[in-house]
This record gives C-alpha cells, sequence and structure tokens, in this order.
C-alpha cells in the first residue's frame, strides 16, 4: 500500500512538473499594480538589451492594447521598430521601416518623430552598395534624410542627417562619373556630357568636382572643334562653334570661383588663357570654403583603398565634412533629347535633308537608327515603307536532283560521285587540327592534366 501511495505521488509531482515547464508566461507576471504600464516598458527594454527581441515585442504589444491611454504608449510603439531595427536583416528592416512610418503617422508633432525619419533613413544607408553596384538603397536613403532636413529642420538630429547625406551623395557622385569617363573614352560625347552635367548640377560636394568641370570643358571644345569642320554657312557655324565654347569657358570659370583650392584650378586657368578668356580672382570666402571642404576629407592610404576593393560597403571617407548638401531633386539631363536639339540646329542651316556630320559633334554612331528611331526606308521595325515593293522570295533548289544531274553529265552514279568526295575530303591525321581529347600513352597517364 506505501508502494502504491509513493508511485502516484512521483506521478503526480512528474505531471506537475510537466505542466510547469510547459505553461506561457504571462507578460503582467511579476509587474507593480500600481505602475503597470512603466513595468512592462521597462521590461522590454532590458529583453532588448540582453538580444530577447520577441519577448521585447510581445511585452510592448501588451502595453499598447492593454494601455492605450498610457504616458508610455508613444515610446512603446517607437521600441517596437527598434526591436526589428536591432534584430537586423533585410526582412526585419522592412519590418522596422513600417512600424517608423506608422508611428510618424500616429504621432507626427512629437520629438521621436525625427528620429523615427532618421532610422528609416539610416535603414537604407545601411544597405547601400558601391558605386558601380546597384544604387536604388542609396537613392532611397538620400531621399529619406531630406525629408527629415525638410520636415523637421529644429531637430537636433539634422547635422546627423545631413553628414550621412554628403556621404550617399559622394557615392551617386561617383556613379555619375565613372559612367560619364566610360562614355568619354569610347567617344561618345553627348552621354559622357550628359552625365557630368547631371553630376555638377547635382553634386557640388563631390570630392571630384573639379575633374568632372575640367572634362565638361574639355568636351565642349572638342565639340566646338569638330563644328568648325562641318560644311555648313559660315555664320551658322560660328555660332554654333561659340557657343560650344562659351560652354567650356563656364566650365573653367566655375572651378576658379567655386573651386580655387581643388587640382584644377590652375590648369583651368591655363585653359581659359587659351581659350582668349579673362581669368577670374576667387573671392576670399570661395578660397575659405574651397579649404574648408578639402581640409574636412579624410585620406585613404593604398592598404586601405585594396582593402576596401574587398567590402560590400562603398567607401565614404572623400566625403566632405561641411557644406549644405543640395536638397533638390537629382537633374537628369537627357543625351537624345541634346542631340535631337543640335541636329534641328544643323539642319536649320537650309539643308534639311543632310545630317551634316552630327556624329563628329556628339560621338553617335555614325549610321546607327536612335532610340525609337525604326531603320531607314520602314516606318516600324516590322512593316515595310509605303511604296517599297517587298523581297523577292529565296529560289528553291533540290538537291538531290541536281547532284544526280551532275553525275548523269559525268557518266558516274550519284553513289559513285560521293564515295569519290568522301574520299577527296580525307586528310593526313597527323596534320588535322581537332579539339579532341587524345589518348596517353606510357608515363603521360600519370600526368592528370
Amino acid at each position: 500500500m506505501v508502494r502504491k501511495i509513493c508511485a502516484l505521488s512521483m506521478l503526480a509531482c512528474a505531471l506537475l512538473l510537466a505542466g510547469c515547464h510547459h505553461k506561457v508566461q504571462n507578460p503582467l507576471a511579476n509587474i507593480d499594480s500600481k505602475q503597470p504600464d512603466k513595468g512592462l516598458y521597462d521590461r522590454a527594454i532590458d529583453s532588448m538589451k540582453h538580444g530577447h527581441y520577441e519577448v521585447a515585442r510581445t511585452l510592448l504589444e501588451t502595453l499598447i492594447n492593454t494601455y492605450p491611454d498610457s504616458e508610455y504608449l508613444a515610446r512603446a510603439k517607437l521600441a517596437v521598430g527598434d526591436s526589428w531595427y536591432q534584430e537586423g536583416g533585410t526582412a526585419a528592416w522592412q519590418q522596422a521601416e513600417a512600424e517608423y512610418k506608422d508611428f510618424q503617422t500616429f504621432f507626427p508633432n512629437l520629438p521621436e518623430a525625427s528620429e523615427a525619419q532618421l532610422k528609416v533613413a539610416n535603414i537604407h544607408y545601411r544597405q547601400m552598395e558601391k558605386p558601380d553596384r546597384d544604387f536604388a538603397q542609396a537613392m532611397r536613403a538620400a531621399d529619406e534624410y531630406k525629408t527629415l532636413i525638410q520636415t523637421y529642420p529644429d531637430s537636433p538630429l539634422v547635422p546627423e542627417a545631413k553628414q550621412r547625406l554628403r556621404e550617399v551623395q559622394e557615392v551617386l557622385a561617383e556613379r555619375q562619373y565613372r559612367i560619364a569617363s566610360f562614355y568619354f573614352l569610347r567617344q561618345n560625347l553627348a552621354a559622357s556630357q550628359a552625365r557630368l552635367q547631371s553630376l555638377v548640377d547635382s553634386y557640388p560636394l563631390y570630392s571630384k568636382i573639379d575633374e568632372a568641370l575640367y572634362t565638361l570643358g574639355q568636351l565642349y571644345e572638342r565639340e566646338a572643334v569638330a563644328m568648325r569642320k562641318q560644311n555648313i554657312p559660315e555664320a551658322q557655324k560660328e555660332k554654333l562653334a561659340a557657343d560650344f565654347q562659351k560652354h567650356a569657358i563656364e566650365s573653367y570659370t566655375r572651378i576658379i570661383t567655386r573651386y580655387p583650392a581643388m587640382d584644377r584650378a590652375n590648369d583651368a586657368k591655363r585653359r581659359l588663357e587659351a581659350l582668349n578668356s579673362p581669368v577670374p580672382t576667387p573671392t576670399a570666402e570661395a578660397m575659405a570654403e574651397s579649404k574648408a571642404e578639402e581640409q574636412s576629407r579624410q585620406d585613404v592610404g593604398m592598404m586601405q583603398g585594396m582593402l576596401g576593393n574587398f567590402k560590400k560597403r562603398p567607401m565614404v571617407a572623400k566625403a566632405s565634412r561641411v557644406g549644405d548638401p543640395d536638397l533638390k531633386e537629382e537633374e537628369i539631363v537627357d543625351p537624345a533629347k541634346m542631340v535631337h536639339d543640335l541636329e534641328n540646329q544643323l539642319n536649320g542651316s537650309g539643308q534639311p535633308n543632310e545630317k551634316v556630320g552630327l556624329e563628329a559633334v556628339t560621338g553617335v554612331g555614325k549610321g546607327a537608327p536612335r532610340a525609337n528611331e525604326p531603320p531607314p526606308g520602314t516606318t516600324n521595325a516590322n512593316k515595310p515603307a509605303e511604296g517599297t515593293p517587298p523581297p523577292a522570295a529565296p529560289a528553291q533548289v533540290n538537291e538531290v536532283k541536281q547532284q544526280a544531274q551532275q553525275g548523269a553529265d559525268s557518266g558516274q552514279t550519284p553513289t559513285a560521285t560521293a564515295s569519290g568526295d568522301q574520299t577527296a575530303k580525307k586528310v593526313d591525321k597527323k596534320k588535322e587540327s581537332t579539339s579532341k581529347k587524345k589518348k596517353k600513352k606510357g608515363l603521360g597517364r600519370l600526368n592528370p592534366f
């Protein structure tokens, strides 16, 4: 009897322990009854510090749903986004962005709204890639930082947002500069000019802005020289060449007046003297501003530059630490429109049916159809132009009959002719070049290559 009682007691204890092990923890357990909302919030923050993000979100959602009038409500909703933000990963960051945007919708006038906006921008900043990779995240980050600066101008987070925006714009400007250099080396002057013009108009704090302006001036000079070689009336030729030369002078002048402390300032002076244009003198304010920008940039050593090639994140050490970043939307210059406008000016010289050397001026491929333009002689890519006769059908050839006829004329049967052809096609196998793998002999079999 005693054994049965002991066995039953042990079984009851085991069941009790098993039930306690699988029991769900009540979020309100061990919470101070006087300030339960504060207790939930404090426990959630402590869980986040220890990396228990799922537990923290459970506590925060309990606070939000149970105490809608709590003074900790706004901070709890912001902390939900922080839990996803700190957890990291693409999916978690997407959820964090949705939580931050939701917070801004419900509490737009709270100081924490600017903090939520900054973290949204930082989410895209963290996913930003190198200039030669996908630039979608960099564009999103730039837009979000601009939103913070313009929507919350009095926020203490604005200086941090401006610095991050300078770094993002350094990456976007570097992308434009590399594409422009690619087109420049391949003599596509219109495409290179469009990229450089977009760069200098949208990213004035770029670390190579002087190189971009100098290359742009060279492009305009080359276009002016090419224009003077065109077979058009002299007055029209000089007018268009003078316009290109004027743009070149403006590019060189901008280097001296806005970026006098950069390396290309002396080269720009020499080009202005060669073009018989007056060389301006930079103001003291412009010199001080340019020096401050150059001194704020960090130097990148050779080893650091080499190691940066193996990192996914872009290097932003060359970004300026001073100056106001441009807040306007990036200006995209359309090279097709540039070529079209120049073509209209050239054809307005009394030669409407002649291209008058447009390829020499813009670098557009000679004879190649432009975008959305059908090939010559057609109204679109599939339909022939009106009045154009259809192409003749190819002649049909019966090779069997032709071979039999040739054999009859020569007194041979088709079989004999075929065998004769096979004999004639035989070549010396030693001299024949083949890609087939030859069998190895002797010790050569030990060589695996």
